[in-house]
C-alpha cells in the first residue's frame, strides 16, 4: 500500500540536542527531520512522545527544519565553547530518507561540518539508505572524524519486506557499504534490531564494513523491549521464529555468526558499538 505523505517546514529552536540516555557518550544528536517515511514496524520511536503527540501517524508525515547555515555555525561554536562535540546523526529519524533528496538538509548540514571542522570532534551519522553514497565528497573532506554505519538487520530480503516494507532493499545497502568503503569512509554495519537471517548473513558482508553491532529490541530500545512491545512486533513472527529470534538471548546467535567471520575487535554488542571507535572497549 503507497503512502501518503504530508511534508511541512518547521522552526526549530535549535538542531543540536544535548545527548542522553542510551547515547549519553555523545554529546550532542542531530536530527535534520521528524518523522521518517521509511515507517519500520518495529521502530521504538513510534512509542515515544516525538511520536505519540505528534498530528498524523508515524511514517505518513515529515517534518523538514529550516535551517539558517550561519545560525547553525553559531550552535557550533557555543557547542565548542563548552567542550567536546561529538554528533549523533540521527537518533530519531533517518537523515537520508527521500525528503532529503529534494530538501538536502542533511547535506548542508554536512557541508556547515565541513566548512567548520575544527568545531567538531566526530560525527556518527546512522542511516538505512544508499542516499548516503551521494554525499562521499563531504565524508571524505571529515576523513577520520565521520563514520557511516548501515542498518541491516537481515539478509533475507523477504524478512526486510514483512517488517520494514518502505525501507530501501538490501542489496542496494550492501552495495552502498561497498561503494562507501572503496572511498576510505570508515563503514559499520547495524544488525539493529537483530532480525530472522539465514547462517550466511555475516559471510555476505565480510569486507564491507570496518565494524559490526549486534543489537535487539531488548538491549537498544531504550526501555529493556517494553517500548517495542507496545508496538506487538511479535505478531510480525512466525511461530518458530518467535521461539528462535523474539527472545532475550536470541541475539547470542547472529553474535556468535559475526565472531566467526570478523575479528574480534571489529564485533561490539549494543551500546558500545554506537560510541566513535575511539571510545570503545
Amino acid at each position: 500500500m503507497a503512502q501518503n505523505i504530508r511534508v511541512q517546514h518547521t522552526e526549530p529552536r535549535r538542531f543540536l540536542q544535548p545527548a542522553s540516555g542510551y547515547l549519553q557518550d555523545y554529546d550532542y544528536t542531530l536530527n535534520p527531520f521528524v518523522g521518517c517515511v521509511f515507517a519500520c514496524k518495529y521502530c521504538y520511536v513510534r512509542a515515544m512522545p516525538i511520536a505519540r503527540f505528534h498530528e498524523g501517524q508515524w511514517g505518513n508525515y515529515v517534518d523538514v527544519k529550516q535551517l539558517d547555515s550561519a545560525s547553525f555555525t553559531r550552535e557550533l561554536i557555543a557547542a565548542r565553547k563548552r567542550g567536546a562535540v561529538r554528533i549523533f546523526m540521527s537518533s530519531s529519524t533517518d537523515p537520508y530518507q527521500p525528503i532529503e533528496y529534494r530538501e538536502q538538509r542533511s547535506r548542508t548540514l554536512l557541508e556547515q561540518m565541513v566548512a567548520h571542522a575544527d568545531l567538531v570532534d566526530f560525527l556518527f551519522i546512522q542511516t538505512r539508505s544508499p542516499l548516503v553514497t551521494r554525499d562521499i565528497d563531504l565524508l571524505q573532506a571529515l576523513a577520520q572524524r565521520v563514520m557511516v554505519s548501515m542498518t541491516i538487520e537481515t539478509d533475507l530480503e523477504d524478512v526486510r519486506r514483512r517488517f520494514t516494507p518502505y525501507a530501501p532493499p538490501l542489496p542496494k545497502r550492501y552495495e552502498a557499504l561497498r561503494t562507501l568503503r572503496d572511498n576510505g569512509i570508515l563503514t559499520q554495519v547495524a544488525v539493529s534490531p537483530v532480525l530472522p537471517a539465514s547462517d550466511h548473513f555475516a559471510s555476505s558482508l565480510r569486507n564491507l564494513a570496518d565494524y559490526v553491532v549486534i543489537d535487539d529490541y531488548f538491549m537498544g530500545d531504550g526501555a529493556s523491549g517494553k517500548r517495542t512491545k507496545q508496538l506487538h512486533v511479535e505478531e510480525l513472527y512466525t511461530p518458530d521464529e518467535i521461539e528462535n529470534w523474539y527472545q532475550p538471548h536470541a541475539y547470542q546467535k547472529t553474535l556468535t555468526q559475526f565472531q566467526t567471520i570478523f575479528p574480534a575487535e571489529q564485533v561490539y554488542v549494543s551500546r558500545m558499538g554506537f560510541l566513535p571507535p575511539a571510545d570503545r572497549k
